[in-house]
């Protein structure tokens, strides 16, 4: 029986259970309803998201297997229909359908806030453009979560989603975001947790301030606080994590570190890597001049091999540090 059957039936709202007690659902508007389902813990959804849920026509969800087991376990018999990125194309015109009947469709994750980092944005667009009515139910949000455990700055954030899978692409989008004087929030996978933080460590510096939150609100909850180069030396010694993950960065250092600090992190970097890519890297790390980096990184080098050419890189590419 789907939500707006079960509605009829009870003559006035559809029903759904807390703790085995029955409520009622009052009736909704028609429109897409985007709710925010738990991140973990069941417990975590608010009675307007479970109303919505038992009122509507449809729920649209990333996996009906999952969303079986929040709308099992709180008496929700509304239909469900699946909607991800492979199956959007196919699906959203059933959805606009809906609408246009007059339905009232839900659109929820797997878990948390629909559309930050699923494909739930373009339904809302197109619902949009075809002239019907979209309502926010609020609720649980994995970033909001480990941003107020964190206890990194939450004046000015930025979430950025997951980064790119490879280490080139990884450290030239953290190059882009290093600067921004906001706390930086990413989702990542477990598999590539440590090599990530060894990229952030690296692109960013290693004493920035930083927190991997992992299983939020689930039985093995852990938020671990510490810097960049501590985090990633902590997951190098271990098994790699499960679960799901947030990555925390701490703004970027307010005042300009001193000299011996530049010169440290410096002569770190060319170790690894050419004169240009180190002062790049150094400028994204402390918001020092690339120009001026590369020149003590020049002198740095000098000085380590006794070598005095005034710019190894003039005469192959003529641009120096520009």
């Amino acid at each position: 029986m789907s939500g707006g059957d079960n509605a009829t039936a009870q003559g006035g709202g559809a029903r759904y259970l807390i703790d085995g007690q029955p409520l009622r659902a009052p009736a909704l508007e028609p429109g897409l309803y985007v709710v925010a389902t738990p991140i973990g813990n069941l417990r975590d959804i608010t009675l307007r998201a479970l109303a919505t849920l038992a009122a509507a026509d449809i729920i649209a969800c990333e996996d009906t297997r999952v969303t079986r087991v929040l709308t099992r376990h709180y008496g929700i018999d509304t239909e469900l229909l699946a909607y991800h990125e492979h199956n959007a194309d196919r699906q959203r015109p059933k959805l606009l359908a809906a609408l246009a009947e007059g339905k009232v469709v839900a659109l929820v994750s797997d878990a948390g806030t629909p559309l930050v980092s699923d494909p739930g944005f373009r339904l809302v667009g197109d619902m949009v453009a075809a002239g019907h009515r979209v309502v926010p139910i609020p609720g649980a949000s994995a970033l909001l979560s480990a941003l107020v455990a964190a206890a990194l700055p939450t004046d000015t954030f930025l979430f950025a989603g997951f980064l790119p899978n490879r280490t080139v692409g990884r450290r030239k989008r953290l190059a882009e975001l290093g600067t921004i004087p906001a706390t930086l929030i990413f989702y990542e996978s477990p598999h590539r947790t440590l090599d990530a933080l060894i990229d952030m460590a690296e692109t960013l510096g290693p004493d920035r301030p930083a927190v991997v939150a992992r299983e939020l609100t689930k039985t093995f909850e852990t938020v671990r606080r510490g810097t960049l180069g501590s985090l990633a030396e902590a997951y190098g010694a271990e098994a790699p994590p499960k679960g799901e993950i947030v990555i925390l960065i701490g703004p970027p250092q307010e005042s300009a570190p001193e000299a011996e600090e530049v010169d440290t992190l410096l002569q770190r970097l060319l170790v690894e890597h050419p004169l240009k890519q180190a002062a790049a890297l150094a400028a994204t790390a402390t918001g020092l001049p690339k120009r001026e980096l590369y020149q003590r990184a020049l002198a740095l080098k000098a000085e380590a091999t006794g070598d005095d050419d005034d710019d190894p890189d003039a005469d192959r590419d003529g641009d120096g540090a520009a």
